[in-house]
C-alpha cells in the first residue's frame, strides 16, 4: 500500500483537502482520548453489552460530545467536519460501543433546533457534558422503516401528553436519559399525523426492556422501550405538532452521511490490516498475498475504497456548506453500506479460518458493519429514494 489511511490527512486517493489545518488538530486529540480511555476497555464492554457513563463523562469533558452545539449551550460551536472525526476514529479504531455519534450528530440537533429556549437550558449542557444521553426512539416491533405504521400515541390532555405504545432496536437505550419519542398525535392523519417528544427516563409509565443480543455492536446498548400512561408536560414537543416527519426527513440525510463517513474509513483501515496480513500469513510456502487471485481481490478492493472515499468526501464538502440533497445522502448511505460489507467479507476470506475468530479485529468489524444495510433507512429505502428521482 503506497498510502497510510490511519496518518492525519491522508486516504488511499492521496491528501484529503476536506479537512483544515484545525480538524487535523482536533484528529490528534481525538485519537489520544480514543487509545487512553476506549481502545484497551472496548474487548471488556463487549462481553458487559454496554459502555460505562464513566466513559461519557470523559468523553464531555474532552470536548468530544457535541461539538456542533453552541457554545451557549455548552458546545464548541463547530461545524460537522469535527463531528465527522469522531466518526473516523472510531471506525479505525472499530471501538463501536459509545453511541456518541447518535448522541451528538442525531439526537442532540433535534433538540437544539426544535425545543423550547428553557428546554434547551434543562437538556443541552448536561448532554455536551455526557451527564444526560439522548436516544431517539422511532422503530417499532413490526414496522421497520414504514413510520406511516407506527402505532406509539400521544394524547393530548391539558398541558400534558399521554404516550402509550412500545419502540424496539433503540441504540443508547439502557443508558438514555432523554430519548425523543416518535409518536402519532393524529392517528388517522398517517405520516402527517406524527410529533417528536422528548420523554426523560425518570418518567413514570416509561421502562426499559431487556439490553437486546445482536451479531454485532456487542458493546452498544439496544434497547426495547415501553411506554404506559407516560406522561410528560406539552413543552417537551419539539417544534410543532404534526411536523415530526418534516422534521425526521430534514435531519435524515446527516444520519446517513454519519453512516457512509464511517464505512469509507472503515474500509481503508480494513484494507491495510488485511494486506498486512497476508504478507505475514503463509500457505503451500508462500504469503498468502503472493497468490494472484488474492492480490487481484485486493488490488479491485483498493480499487472501490479509493473511488468512495472520493465520493464519501464530497458529499462531506457539501454538508460542511449545507449542500448535501436527501438523494445523495441516500446514494452515500447505499453505496458506503454496501460496498462495506462485501469488501469486509472478502477480506475475512483471505483471513481464513482466523478471520471467523472474535479475537481477530476484520470478524468482529465484518459482523458490526451488518448493520449498515439496515439502520438508518435499509437498503431497499435508498434505492426507493434513489429510484423516485429517476
Amino acid at each position: 500500500m503506497d498510502t497510510n489511511p490511519a496518518l492525519p490527512g491522508r486516504s488511499l486517493a492521496g491528501p484529503r483537502t476536506v479537512y483544515n489545518s484545525d480538524h487535523e488538530m482536533f484528529r490528534d486529540q481525538v485519537r489520544r482520548f480514543f487509545e487512553k480511555h476506549i481502545v484497551p476497555f472496548h474487548r471488556q464492554w463487549e462481553r458487559d453489552g454496554i459502555v460505562p457513563r464513566s466513559v461519557w463523562l470523559e468523553a464531555g469533558s474532552a470536548g468530544l460530545l457535541c461539538p456542533m452545539l453552541s457554545e451557549e449551550y455548552g458546545g464548541a460551536g463547530a461545524d460537522f467536519g469535527y463531528s465527522a472525526i469522531i466518526i473516523e476514529e472510531i471506525a479505525r479504531t472499530n471501538c463501536t460501543g459509545p453511541g456518541f455519534p447518535l448522541h451528538s450528530d442525531i439526537v442532540v440537533p433535534y433538540v437544539a433546533d426544535l425545543a423550547t429556549e428553557e428546554r434547551k437550558r434543562d437538556w443541552l449542557p448536561g448532554m455536551a457534558r455526557g451527564e444526560i444521553i439522548g436516544a431517539i426512539a422511532m422503530t417499532e416491533p413490526g414496522m421497520g422503516s414504514d413510520l406511516k405504521a407506527m402505532r406509539t400515541t400521544a394524547r393530548r390532555e391539558g398541558d400534558e401528553y399521554v404516550i402509550n405504545g412500545s419502540k424496539t432496536f433503540i441504540s443508547n437505550g439502557q443508558l438514555a436519559d432523554l430519548v425523543i419519542v416518535c409518536a402519532k398525535t393524529d392517528p388517522a392523519a398517517g405520516r402527517k399525523g406524527i410529533s417528536l417528544i422528548c420523554v426523560p427516563a425518570d418518567a413514570p409509565g416509561f421502562t426499559k426492556g431487556r439490553n437486546l443480543e445482536k451479531i454485532g455492536l456487542h458493546a452498544q446498548d439496544t434497547s426495547e422501550l415501553f411506554f404506559e400512561d407516560v406522561r410528560v408536560p406539552v413543552a417537551n414537543l419539539l417544534g410543532e405538532e404534526n411536523k415530526g416527519f418534516n422534521y425526521l426527513i430534514r435531519n435524515l440525510p446527516q444520519e446517513r452521511l454519519v453512516i457512509a463517513v464511517r464505512a469509507a474509513m472503515g474500509m481503508e483501515v480494513m484494507l491495510e490490516k488485511t494486506v498486512a496480513y497476508t504478507k505475514e500469513r503463509q500457505a503451500f510456502g508462500q504469503p498468502v498475498i503472493d497468490f494472484q487471485h488474492n492480490r487481484f481481490k485486493l488490488a479491485d478492493a483498493k480499487a472501490q475504497a479509493t473511488m468512495f472515499r472520493v465520493f464519501a468526501d464530497h458529499c462531506l464538502a457539501l454538508h460542511l456548506r449545507g449542500e448535501l440533497t436527501v438523494e445523495l445522502a441516500a446514494t452515500a448511505k447505499l453505496l458506503g453500506a454496501e460496498m462495506q460489507n462485501r469488501l469486509f467479507d472478502d477480506f475475512l476470506q483471505l483471513h481464513g479460518g482466523y478471520g471467523y475468530m472474535a479475537e481477530y479485529e476484520i470478524g468482529r468489524a465484518w459482523a458490526d458493519a451488518r448493520i449498515g444495510r439496515i439502520y438508518g433507512g435499509s437498503s431497499e429505502i435508498m434505492r426507493e429514494i434513489i429510484g423516485r428521482t429517476l
